[in-house]
Protein backbone atom coordinates (compact mmCIF):
# COMPACT_ATOMS: atom_id res chain seq x y z
CA UNK A 1 0.00 0.00 0.00
CA UNK A 2 1.77 3.31 -1.20
CA UNK A 3 1.66 6.59 1.03
CA UNK A 4 1.17 5.21 4.52
CA UNK A 5 4.30 3.90 5.42
CA UNK A 6 4.64 1.65 8.46
CA UNK A 7 6.39 5.01 10.44
CA UNK A 8 4.20 7.12 9.39
CA UNK A 9 2.32 9.32 12.23
CA UNK A 10 -1.87 7.45 12.02
CA UNK A 11 -3.05 10.70 13.71
CA UNK A 12 -1.80 13.35 11.30
CA UNK A 13 -3.13 11.17 8.18
CA UNK A 14 -5.98 12.65 6.57
CA UNK A 15 -7.90 9.99 6.02
CA UNK A 16 -10.84 8.65 3.07
CA UNK A 17 -13.73 6.56 4.48
CA UNK A 18 -14.56 3.68 2.79
CA UNK A 19 -16.26 1.39 5.27
CA UNK A 20 -17.88 0.69 8.60
CA UNK A 21 -17.64 -2.50 10.86
CA UNK A 22 -21.39 -3.18 11.49
CA UNK A 23 -20.47 -6.35 13.14
CA UNK A 24 -18.87 -9.61 13.43
CA UNK A 25 -19.76 -12.20 10.65
CA UNK A 26 -18.76 -15.98 10.65
CA UNK A 27 -15.93 -18.10 13.06
CA UNK A 28 -13.25 -17.00 11.41
CA UNK A 29 -12.92 -13.41 12.61
CA UNK A 30 -15.07 -11.69 9.49
CA UNK A 31 -16.70 -8.96 9.73
CA UNK A 32 -19.68 -7.03 7.87
CA UNK A 33 -18.96 -3.76 7.31
CA UNK A 34 -21.49 -1.49 5.59
CA UNK A 35 -19.96 0.75 2.19
CA UNK A 36 -19.21 4.34 2.76
CA UNK A 37 -17.68 4.40 -0.70
CA UNK A 38 -18.18 4.38 -4.26
CA UNK A 39 -15.72 1.97 -5.46
CA UNK A 40 -16.03 -1.02 -3.79
CA UNK A 41 -13.49 -2.77 -6.35
CA UNK A 42 -10.61 -0.77 -4.22
CA UNK A 43 -10.89 -3.84 -1.76
CA UNK A 44 -9.26 -5.81 -5.15
CA UNK A 45 -6.03 -4.18 -4.51
CA UNK A 46 -6.12 -2.45 -0.72
CA UNK A 47 -3.55 -4.50 1.65
CA UNK A 48 -4.19 -2.40 4.61
CA UNK A 49 -7.00 -0.24 5.95
CA UNK A 50 -6.59 2.05 8.98
CA UNK A 51 -8.99 1.65 11.53
CA UNK A 52 -10.57 4.59 13.50
CA UNK A 53 -12.43 3.15 16.59
CA UNK A 54 -15.11 5.34 18.77
CA UNK A 55 -12.90 7.64 20.98
CA UNK A 56 -10.40 8.11 18.05
CA UNK A 57 -7.83 5.58 18.74
CA UNK A 58 -6.59 4.88 15.07
CA UNK A 59 -4.53 1.56 14.02
CA UNK A 60 -3.36 -0.50 11.13
CA UNK A 61 -5.48 -3.61 9.92
CA UNK A 62 -3.90 -5.90 7.15
CA UNK A 63 -6.61 -7.14 4.66
CA UNK A 64 -6.74 -10.73 3.76
CA UNK A 65 -9.96 -11.40 2.51
CA UNK A 66 -13.02 -9.82 1.38
CA UNK A 67 -16.05 -10.37 -0.34
CA UNK A 68 -19.80 -8.71 -1.55
CA UNK A 69 -22.35 -9.97 0.23
CA UNK A 70 -26.26 -8.54 -0.06
CA UNK A 71 -24.57 -4.99 0.22
CA UNK A 72 -21.92 -5.29 2.31
CA UNK A 73 -19.18 -6.42 2.21
CA UNK A 74 -17.30 -8.43 4.39
CA UNK A 75 -13.94 -8.62 5.40
CA UNK A 76 -11.04 -10.48 6.82
CA UNK A 77 -8.31 -9.02 9.10
CA UNK A 78 -5.06 -10.60 10.24
CA UNK A 79 -4.99 -11.16 13.77
CA UNK A 80 -8.86 -11.53 14.13
CA UNK A 81 -9.20 -15.11 13.89
CA UNK A 82 -12.59 -15.53 15.81
CA UNK A 83 -16.42 -13.69 16.22
CA UNK A 84 -14.94 -12.98 20.11
CA UNK A 85 -11.81 -10.82 18.31
CA UNK A 86 -13.73 -9.83 15.82
CA UNK A 87 -16.23 -8.33 17.86
CA UNK A 88 -13.57 -5.84 18.78
CA UNK A 89 -13.95 -3.78 15.68
CA UNK A 90 -18.04 -3.58 15.69
CA UNK A 91 -18.14 0.65 15.56
CA UNK A 92 -15.37 1.14 13.68
CA UNK A 93 -14.47 3.20 10.68
CA UNK A 94 -12.35 1.42 7.88
CA UNK A 95 -10.01 4.19 6.29
CA UNK A 96 -7.59 4.66 3.74
CA UNK A 97 -4.92 7.96 3.41
CA UNK A 98 -6.24 10.06 1.53
CA UNK A 99 -3.43 10.26 -0.91
CA UNK A 100 -4.76 6.58 -2.13
CA UNK A 101 -8.61 8.01 -2.55
CA UNK A 102 -9.79 7.21 -6.23
CA UNK A 103 -9.21 9.89 -8.72
CA UNK A 104 -11.94 11.06 -10.09
CA UNK A 105 -13.24 12.65 -13.57
CA UNK A 106 -12.89 16.42 -14.48
CA UNK A 107 -16.08 17.98 -12.55
CA UNK A 108 -16.65 15.09 -9.82
CA UNK A 109 -15.69 15.80 -6.66
CA UNK A 110 -16.18 13.92 -3.30
CA UNK A 111 -18.09 15.50 -0.55
CA UNK A 112 -15.17 15.64 1.84
CA UNK A 113 -13.68 17.94 -0.77
CA UNK A 114 -16.39 20.07 -0.99
CA UNK A 115 -17.09 20.63 3.01
CA UNK A 116 -15.51 23.69 4.05
CA UNK A 117 -15.15 25.37 0.87
CA UNK A 118 -16.15 28.71 1.18
CA UNK A 119 -18.65 29.94 -0.68
CA UNK A 120 -19.27 33.16 -2.71
CA UNK A 121 -20.92 34.82 -5.49
CA UNK A 122 -19.28 35.92 -8.85
CA UNK A 123 -19.63 39.31 -7.48
CA UNK A 124 -17.49 38.41 -4.83
CA UNK A 125 -20.17 38.56 -1.73
CA UNK A 126 -19.11 35.93 0.88
CA UNK A 127 -22.15 33.55 1.64
CA UNK A 128 -20.09 31.37 4.13
CA UNK A 129 -18.45 27.62 3.56
CA UNK A 130 -19.80 24.15 3.06
CA UNK A 131 -21.13 22.57 6.33
CA UNK A 132 -21.98 19.26 4.13
CA UNK A 133 -23.55 18.10 0.91
CA UNK A 134 -26.34 16.21 0.80
CA UNK A 135 -27.98 13.93 -1.43
CA UNK A 136 -31.51 13.85 -1.77
CA UNK A 137 -32.28 11.59 -5.39
CA UNK A 138 -32.66 14.72 -7.29
CA UNK A 139 -30.74 15.75 -10.09
CA UNK A 140 -27.98 17.30 -8.13
CA UNK A 141 -26.53 17.24 -4.86
CA UNK A 142 -27.63 19.96 -2.55
CA UNK A 143 -25.08 22.16 -0.68
CA UNK A 144 -25.32 22.90 3.19
CA UNK A 145 -23.82 26.39 3.41
CA UNK A 146 -23.37 28.10 6.98
CA UNK A 147 -22.66 31.94 7.30
CA UNK A 148 -21.16 33.69 10.28
CA UNK A 149 -24.44 34.11 11.77
CA UNK A 150 -25.52 30.83 11.48
CA UNK A 151 -27.78 31.11 8.50
CA UNK A 152 -28.12 27.96 6.70
CA UNK A 153 -28.65 28.23 3.00
CA UNK A 154 -28.95 25.40 0.51
CA UNK A 155 -27.23 25.27 -3.03
CA UNK A 156 -28.02 22.92 -5.35
CA UNK A 157 -24.88 21.55 -6.52
CA UNK A 158 -25.85 21.90 -10.64
CA UNK A 159 -23.26 23.22 -12.87
CA UNK A 160 -25.39 26.42 -13.78
CA UNK A 161 -25.14 27.31 -10.59
CA UNK A 162 -22.16 26.35 -8.83
CA UNK A 163 -20.09 27.89 -11.82
CA UNK A 164 -16.37 27.04 -10.57
CA UNK A 165 -15.40 24.77 -7.99
CA UNK A 166 -11.98 25.03 -6.92
CA UNK A 167 -10.99 22.71 -4.22
CA UNK A 168 -7.34 23.67 -3.86
CA UNK A 169 -8.25 26.74 -3.14
CA UNK A 170 -11.50 25.52 -1.08
CA UNK A 171 -13.27 27.94 -3.07
CA UNK A 172 -17.02 28.00 -5.08
CA UNK A 173 -18.12 30.66 -6.68
CA UNK A 174 -22.09 30.76 -6.90
CA UNK A 175 -24.41 32.29 -9.95
CA UNK A 176 -27.55 31.98 -7.42
CA UNK A 177 -31.01 32.52 -9.38
CA UNK A 178 -32.69 35.67 -7.64
CA UNK A 179 -33.97 34.50 -4.48
CA UNK A 180 -32.08 31.15 -3.29
CA UNK A 181 -29.44 33.03 -1.25
CA UNK A 182 -30.82 34.77 2.23
CA UNK A 183 -27.98 37.10 3.62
Amino acid sequence: MSGAGAGEDLGALELVLVARVARPRGLKGEVACDLLTDFPERFDWVEELIAVFPGGRRERLALEGHWLHGGRVVLKFEGYDTPETAAALAGCELAVPESEAVELGEGEYYDWQLEGCRVETTEGREVGAVREVLHTGGEAPVLVILNDEGRENLVPLAESICVEIDVAARLIRVDAPEGLLEF
